[in-house]
């Protein structure tokens, strides 16, 4: 399966597949799993976390209540918040795949979105450190990508990433997004105002078929080359 399957129009909320990797938003029930998953990755994404600057004002919420925003967000398509889920037995009947609940293995995040002149966006995601490595954050990004463009007609997504995340530098390599220059103390992170590098792509920039189709074509052709591409040389 190379083509990602999109709906004609925005409704939320929305499950996007691809293989045995699902991007669904968070419901209530997910609370014990992902805090246990944050709390597990506590070191790893301690680095790239936001953190709240000293002019700040912490916002303390229930998780019932942050579910319930990122819905209402979700159906103004003013943020889309998924999680990251994988089930190697995607390819199951009906039946049991819905008895079957997929581990969470991280998050995406397609947040700032605008309309009217401008038509952009932002995404951000992490990913289990137990799953980095696999390319699954690269098959996210651009299922999110695909999606910004094809459904909600934005015209431009931004990545910004600081420059000391090799790993998330490598993310933006594979998937072609354009460097567009650096932000100076851009966003508070790990407890400090930090720098940012600006990845871009434009609709326009966006290959033909979709950005699904032509990462799974440039990993089919990679490993043809190097099979080394098809046995854990891929990307987080």
């Amino acid at each position: 399966m190379v083509d990602l399957d999109l709906p004609r129009a925005h409704r939320w909320p929305l499950t996007l597949r691809f293989g045995p990797l699902a991007l669904r938003p968070i419901e209530r029930r997910d609370a014990a799993e992902l805090r246990q998953l944050r709390a597990r990755n506590r070191e790893w994404t301690g680095p790239w976390d936001t953190t709240v600057p000293p002019q700040g004002v912490p916002r303390s919420l229930t998780f019932g209540r942050m579910v319930a925003e990122q819905r209402a967000r979700g159906r103004a398509a003013t943020q889309l918040s998924w999680l990251l889920t994988l089930d190697p037995g995607a390819a199951a009947g009906g039946e049991a795949r819905r008895r079957r609940r997929a581990p969470i293995v991280g998050q995406l995040t397609v947040a700032d979105i605008v309309y009217g002149a401008g038509r952009f966006a932002s995404i951000g995601y992490w990913i289990d450190q137990g799953h980095a490595g696999r390319g699954l954050v690269p098959l996210a990004a651009a299922i999110a990508t695909d999606y910004c463009f094809e459904v909600l007609e934005l015209h431009r997504l931004e990545i910004c990433i600081r420059p000391e995340n090799q790993r998330s530098l490598r993310v933006v390599d594979k998937l072609g997004y354009r460097r567009e220059g650096l932000r100076p103390r851009y966003l508070h992170i790990d407890g400090d105002w930090r720098d940012h590098l600006v990845f871009v792509m434009t609709s326009e920039e966006c290959p033909a078929g979709g950005l699904v189709r032509a990462l799974v074509e440039q990993r089919v052709q990679d490993a043809a080359t190097n099979p080394a591409k098809a046995t854990g040389d891929a990307v987080d």
